[in-house]
């Protein structure tokens, strides 16, 4: 099949890419746009997989506020070289976090972050509402397991599904701009204040 170069702009637009990884997507997948994004996703994450153990020290440290200034963000993000910290893609990344981070107040970067006893209470607490709702016994601990994702999946920040695009998750996202990138970027720390919220 043939695939026009109107076609793979458009995939590179929508995704970010470049032409040659768009056009073999879209020559691997029979010109389907769908299959083609999601070839493009799984390519991101077996390249960020390999970029896992390679040092970033590099990257910046970015504060935004809302435009009332009643919201502030401060976020720390590192890749592995000045060069890509200064190239506008990785500060739209920085800045989308940011955004992110802003409108569904995560409390953690990633999983790893978590207390322990943290987990543990939620687990308990999702316990305890399982046994007074009557849920069956047999079926206790997967009820508690998909409670206790769900509750955390919305307050980890990689977790979250991604405000710019409902299809991905902000770790999707994460690993998308690895692949563009070819770096390994970590969301190393963010502190997010409300005026009149305190933690």
């Amino acid at each position: 099949m043939a695939i026009t170069a109107q076609e793979v702009n458009k995939l590179r637009q929508q995704t970010g890419a470049g032409m040659m990884d768009c056009k073999k997507a879209l020559e691997e997948n029979n010109g389907d746009f769908e299959q083609a994004i999601d070839y493009l996703r799984k390519k991101g994450a077996k390249v960020a997989a390999n970029r896992g153990d390679r040092d970033s020290k590099e990257g910046v440290v970015l504060a935004k506020t809302s435009a009332d200034n009643k919201r502030g963000i401060l976020i720390w993000v590192n890749c592995e070289t000045d060069f890509v910290a200064r190239t506008d893609g990785f500060k739209a990344f920085v800045h989308n976090i940011a955004l992110q981070i802003a409108s569904m107040a995560p409390m953690y970067v990633s999983e790893a972050d978590i207390p322990a006893t943290e987990v543990e209470r939620v687990r308990n607490e999702a316990k305890e509402r399982s046994i007074t709702e009557g849920k069956p016994v047999n079926m206790l601990d997967k009820i508690v397991d998909g409670q206790v994702k769900k509750h955390f999946d919305e307050i980890v920040l990689l977790n979250q599904v991604y405000v710019m695009n409902d299809k991905q998750t902000v770790a999707d996202y994460l690993k998308e701009n690895i692949s563009k990138t070819g770096e390994n970027l970590i969301i190393r720390q963010f502190k997010r204040i409300e005026l009149g919220v305190s933690e």
